[in-house]
């Protein structure tokens, strides 16, 4: 396949279809929560924190510690509750009551939720991990829309230290396709591509919160809740990184 290629799958076809099967796995990674100071939760200053300032305070509240923290009991719920909140389900799979909870922990925890659709910060650098874990000193970003848009080569160490912008969305492409990173717009999770034996020990190494995509994983995985996707198991029974 050529670069130009690796855009983020169809929403079609199980995530573990795409690129024509070339992957042994995928993982799903769950975008963390953002745990900041007091200083900049919502009721001290009421707007969402900039990229620096989640990088040099914030740290990751996993989707486990946010489910405990309110009524939504699954991951599959979560994520429904997240694209709600931001108006990205239609209104027969909105989850009000869900909002409401995540808005109740955001109101007296400093907690932020994830931004959608984009290489959450706190995970860029995971994410350089697993290029260097391989002995890649650089990648290949494929851009959302590459014929409108170049493919650039970007080098590893000048992403880490901050003189190369770290892409915001679109996939991070191992130089020799043998893994990659993809997030979509609207998404509270980017996927992982790979041979299964490095994905899980890269995702291991780094506690990487997620799970591996079954053949029958979507990009809806959350509709699961609802009984009207084509799945088997509930995300909560899928694979995790052990």
């Amino acid at each position: 396949m050529n670069p130009e290629q690796f855009t983020y799958p169809p929403y079609s076809i199980p995530l573990v279809e795409a690129y024509d099967s070339r992957f042994e796995a995928a993982f799903i990674v769950l975008h963390p929560f953002v745990r900041v100071p007091d200083t900049l939760a919502w009721k001290t200053t009421r707007q969402y924190p900039a990229d620096a300032q989640i990088l040099a305070a914030g740290s990751k509240y996993r989707w486990t510690e946010a489910m405990a923290a309110t009524s939504l009991g699954s991951c599959a719920r979560m994520n429904q509750a997240l694209l709600t909140s931001i108006g990205a389900v239609s209104d027969h799979l909105a989850d009000p009551d869900g909002v409401k909870a995540l808005q109740q922990l955001l109101e007296n925890e400093p907690i932020w939720m994830p931004t959608e659709g984009r290489f959450e910060p706190l995970l860029q650098n995971d994410f350089l991990c697993a290029f260097e874990t391989a002995g890649a000193r650089e990648l290949t970003f494929v851009p959302e829309f590459p014929a409108s848009e170049p493919l650039v080569r970007l080098q590893v160490p000048g992403l880490r230290n901050g003189s190369i912008p770290f892409p915001a969305r679109g996939t991070l492409l191992a130089p020799d396709s043998s893994f990659l990173f993809t997030v979509d717009w609207d998404s509270f999770f980017t996927l992982f591509y790979g041979r299964r034996d490095f994905i899980r020990r890269v995702a291991g190494a780094l506690d990487l919160e997620g799970f591996f995509a079954t053949p029958n994983t979507e990009h809806a995985w959350f509709n699961h809740s609802l009984g009207c996707a084509t799945i088997t198991l509930s995300p909560e029974h899928w694979q995790t990184v052990e």
